[in-house]
């Protein structure tokens, strides 16, 4: 056993992780903050790192912390049931009904829609996600090496064409850095953290995590703490990596608003850039890689998801639900990507407190002696929260009123909760809570010792 490994293998781990978060929707977000951000876009992306490294960071060392095998194990510490219910919802979150369909609409938006008519639009994306789902599909029924080694390939060729990329914009910028959009006027740093959300890597290191800890294990560190250690180090590269690259593409979005207006989404900035700075070779080798690396990531997240599923149903055939899963990620595909974001906005405000929350509990759970009266009251309070920040998100997604109750209570817990306007006012009250609860236990645990001790010495 060994709790200490050589900087090499900590990096080869590292790099694994990144790899594992690292894919093309994860550059459309910065490109579209810095083009909404302007000259504010450094105080927006300061946000953006909080929730789009920070989160994944402390994700993943809930999960070492934990000791759990796996995100239903630890979920359900809270109950059995919400530990299905929760594992359940953020495989469809980060599967079928958000990321897989983000990817075939981030395929099409970078690699197709340039070289596409505009009167032909929809046209093309239907038949390219047609085509781009049957192939996941295809792959996900008949794994095979093939998949692996695309991804070795294409990791290391998206990064390199990347990395020539940003530094072109940091030395020859494409245009001056305008002023801010009006979201982005005031309080871009809250912006920018709330759009950290939409890369969903929060909620996907909660099941990465595992297999960090597995390949940690394999490695020979099996200690606790050892493994806690080796996933923070591996962890500090993985997101270190993925930081650069949002300042970077922030930056280059930042500086690309007065040269080629504004966009709806954070493709078509990397689409117009290689092709400014390359040419229409640029333009083209960016479309390969980005298509490729689109579809090699959807193909893992519709077998994780067929895999996941099959664990709870396994009457239902792991077949069957790649097949419903390639489907459902193509129908939602043909939104269009916009709506794919702006749609996943209102399930990310209900989902992410109740991980977050999730990973605070694991890090002090120790000190309450992991009872479950604990996880209950912070996940219940955390819950009543969230909902709301959900359904009013909704709302004016849709631009419909509240609904009749939901005024009062709103208006109840912005006159009442510490940064709710902000969309952190679940953190004050879990915090109470959990410090409540936990004193509660620990007291609790500490007269039921003395009682025993007093009977035992009068016997």
């Amino acid at each position: 056993m060994q709790n200490k490994l050589p900087f090499s293998r900590y990096f080869v781990i590292g790099v694994m992780l990144f790899a594992l978060f690292f894919g093309a929707g994860n550059l459309i977000f910065p490109a579209s903050l810095g083009q909404q951000a302007g000259s504010n876009v450094w105080f927006a992306v300061a946000g953006f790192l909080v929730t789009g490294i920070g989160l994944p960071f402390l994700g993943i060392l809930a999960m070492g912390v934990s000791g759990s095998k796996n995100l239903q194990e630890l979920a359900s510490r809270v109950h059995p049931l919400y530990g299905v219910c929760f594992t359940a919802l953020l495989y469809l979150t980060i599967g079928p009904f958000f990321a897989a369909p983000r990817t075939g609409a981030v395929a099409y938006d970078i690699g197709i829609a340039p070289f596409v008519g505009e009167g032909f639009g929809q046209v093309g994306l239907f038949i390219f996600t047609l085509l781009f789902f049957i192939v996941t599909m295809w792959f996900s029924l008949n794994p095979a090496k093939i998949v692996d080694n695309v991804g070795k390939i294409l990791s290391p060729g998206i990064l390199i064409l990347l990395f020539i990329l940003l530094v072109m914009a940091f030395v020859k910028p494409i245009g001056a850095i305008e002023a801010p959009q009006a979201s982005y006027a005031h309080g871009a740093f809250v912006k920018g953290f709330m759009e950290g959300y939409n890369t969903m890597d929060a909620l996907a290191s909660l099941v990465f995590g595992i297999i960090v800890i597995n390949a940690v294990r394999s490695m020979g560190v099996t200690s606790s703490r050892g493994i806690l250690i080796t996933s923070a180090k591996s962890g500090i590269i993985a997101v270190l990596f993925l930081g650069i690259i949002y300042v970077g593409v922030a930056y280059l979005g930042a500086a690309s608003t007065g040269t080629f207006g504004l966009f709806d989404t954070g493709g078509p900035v990397l689409e117009k850039a290689a092709s400014h700075y390359f040419g229409s070779l640029g333009s083209v080798m960016l479309s390969i890689i980005i298509i490729l690396a689109c579809l090699t990531t959807s193909i893992g997240l519709v077998t994780a998801c067929g895999e996941y599923f099959h664990t709870i149903f396994p009457k239902i055939s792991y077949k069957m639900f790649v097949l419903l899963f390639s489907g459902v990620s193509f129908v939602i595909a043909n939104f269009g990507l916009a709506n794919i974001i702006n749609f996943s906005i209102p399930v990310l405000m209900f989902l992410y407190p109740l991980a977050v929350a999730l990973m605070m509990l694991t890090f002090v759970s120790k000190l309450f002696y992991h009872a479950r009266i604990v996880y209950v009251a912070a996940i219940v309070v955390t819950f009543f929260i969230s909902i709301i920040d959900g359904l009013k998100t909704f709302c004016q997604l849709v631009k419909i009123d509240y609904f009749g109750w939901m005024s009062s209570v709103i208006g109840f817990y912005q006159s009442v909760l510490p940064f709710y306007n902000q969309g952190l006012g679940w953190l004050v009250p879990v915090l109470v809570t959990i410090l409540l609860t936990g004193l509660f236990v620990r007291i609790r645990k500490y007269y039921k010792v003395g009682f025993k001790k007093k009977t035992e010495s009068a016997i």
